[in-house]
């Protein structure tokens, strides 16, 4: 299955969360750190009033709470419009 994003929106798949343990102690799912960090893997084709800016393959920081999570194949990916982005990794 193949997820094309309407409008200003963005596919991206997060990068894992890196797994901290200290002195033997495993930090559950639920505790660890929201990734603020992945790869757009699609776009939109943007709108008349903002056009898309972010391209497949860009490494983009985005807000703690940005996006909506759907799953697809067992894998999770984030949906969020461009303006939630913060920035661009060069």
């Amino acid at each position: 299955m193949k997820i094309k994003p309407l409008a200003d929106r963005v596919l991206i798949n997060p990068t894992p969360a890196e797994e901290v343990t200290m002195a033997g102690i495993i930090i559950p799912d639920s505790a660890k750190e929201k990734p603020l960090k992945g790869t757009v893997l699609a776009t939109g084709d943007g709108t008349k009033d903002e056009k898309m800016v972010v391209k497949e393959g860009d490494q983009v920081l985005y807000g703690k709470y940005a996006g909506t999570e759907v799953e697809l194949d067992g894998e999770k990916y984030l949906i969020m419009r461009q303006s939630d982005i913060l920035a661009v990794i060069e």
